[in-house]
């Protein structure tokens, strides 16, 4: 091969790219990987999941030390926000680990090629980097992972100072007022979070009639009673019909589709939180005989092969929800079949995390799925209210719920809000790719005192046994 020819070609960074790179260049194959951006790691590492959640850890402490270490006995004095320091850290943060991807392409010898990639031919991928000089890179398989951007909203136009998306909303110079969240989503919910616990009043408007998307439906209304207490407002069945900028004030037109009248608010600062659009400008799949539907997915075979056998596609360019460990463990996978090897990824047990506090996190089906799918089914639920260690921690707040198949108990479902409830719902994400029962996690050792416990009383709940209540 050339310098230039490569066994597969990844176009993008980001945990599926990345990812699925260094499984290639394990398997032995001669990988390369381009990106349009300074730095590797995509939305995830540079603008979403990373900096986000250093924010909502840095957030959680200046909450605790103004309101929860008195209760310890631990008083603190006058509590101030330095903001500079807390952007400052998130930053550093973010540097680390994509500077760690860096360190991890040059290990793997993976060829990193800085520049925006767009198809020139079926096996031919030209890169031009930010002087504009372009390069040809030849691909025998070539692998579309370039992610997703936030996905606009007609009447709301984004300037990236008082209408924001969530890129901007990770560095705004000084706390808002007030914050107007346009989504209820994980997007919204997290970066409301984090500005409402520094002071922001927070506004939240969904379209839809619950929070939380197509998470379970009694858990999501639990969680917004708990961020109520904690300050949101919410107005659901509604939207944002426009958003008016008049100087540093911004008014925002609700219209209230069940109430049928329209709410006006002043805020400072709009951010537009209403989920993502796969990202395929300027790739040039026209010239490769490949197109998106109408919503700009790319339809791909069980296989993640698209209509051009050798050209795949993985992430948030094709169907599935849109979570960095679904790309990752699809680019692995195929990284693998490319290699002539299985790669498989379980949809069944992909697990999704809301990192409000508490956090809300799920895997499998909902009760409203498997009420519609016909499937009969047992509910184990158990609150954090009666758990010792969450009792010590101070947070209590939550529930496990455990849905199981009525016939054979096999869990087909888990849902946690709670405290570290990300944490928590790997065990069951563990089981269920075990095909486990709720009697085998019942079954099972759980260490006393912890915050597990809750999880195996859940469990044990699914049978009418749990013994802490």
């Amino acid at each position: 091969m050339s310098q230039n020819e490569f066994d597969v070609i990844f176009i993008g960074s980001g945990p599926g790219g990345y990812v699925g790179a260094i499984r290639a260049a394990q398997l032995g194959l001669n990988t390369a990987v381009i990106e349009k951006d300074k730095t590797f790691g995509g939305t995830c590492l540079n603008v979403g999941c990373i900096p986000s959640k250093a924010l909502l850890e840095s957030s959680e402490h200046f909450l605790a030390a103004q309101e929860e270490l008195g209760h310890h006995g631990v008083n603190v004095g006058s509590v101030s926000l330095d903001l500079s320091t807390m952007l400052k850290r998130k930053d550093k943060i973010v540097e680390e680990l994509t500077t760690g991807i860096d360190y991890l392409f040059k290990k793997n010898k993976i060829t990193a090629f800085q520049g925006t990639g767009k198809f020139k031919g079926p096996h031919e991928v030209e890169v031009t980097d930010s002087a504009g000089k372009t390069q040809t890179l030849v691909g025998k398989n070539i692998v579309i992972a370039t992610g997703s951007v936030p996905r606009p909203l007609p009447g709301l136009d984004v300037d990236g100072k008082h209408i924001i998306t969530s890129t901007e909303a990770l560095s705004l110079p000084a706390v808002p007022e007030h914050m107007v969240v346009v989504g209820a989503g994980a997007i919204g919910l997290e970066m409301g979070s984090v500005w409402g616990r520094l002071g922001a009043k927070v506004t939240v408007v969904e379209y839809g009639s619950k929070i939380c998307g197509p998470m379970d439906a009694k858990l999501s209304k639990r969680l917004q009673q708990i961020l109520s207490k904690q300050g949101f407002t919410f107005e659901l069945d509604a939207k944002v019909s426009q958003a008016k900028v008049k100087g540093s004030t911004v008014t925002v037109s609700i219209e209230r589709m069940k109430k049928g009248d329209t709410l006006e608010v002043k805020c400072d600062v709009v951010l537009v939180a209403a989920g993502r659009a796969p990202y395929t400008k300027g790739l040039g799949l026209e010239n490769v005989g490949l197109s998106t539907n109408d919503r700009g997915v790319v339809e791909v075979d069980r296989h993640w092969r698209t209509s051009q056998s050798h050209i795949y596609a993985i992430g948030d360019v094709i169907p599935g929800p849109m979570l960095a460990h679904k790309a990752e463990e699809e680019g692995v996978a195929v990284a693998e079949i490319i290699a002539g090897k299985h790669g498989h990824v379980n949809y069944e047990t992909v697990p999704s995390v809301i990192y409000t506090w508490p956090e809300f996190a799920s895997v499998g089906k909902t009760e409203e799925e498997l009420k519609a799918a016909g499937v009969s089914f047992n509910v184990g639920t158990f609150p954090f209210t009666a758990n010792g260690r969450a009792k010590a921690l101070g947070h209590t707040e939550g529930q496990v719920k455990i849905l199981a198949d009525k016939t054979t108990d096999r869990i087909l479902g888990a849902h946690i809000v709670g405290p570290r409830a990300s944490d928590l719902l790997g065990e069951l994400v563990v089981a269920m790719e075990f095909a486990g029962s709720s009697e085998d996690v019942a079954l099972s050792f759980h260490a006393h005192p912890t915050l597990s416990e809750v999880i195996r009383e859940a469990a044990l709940a699914v049978s009418g046994r749990a013994r802490q209540m």
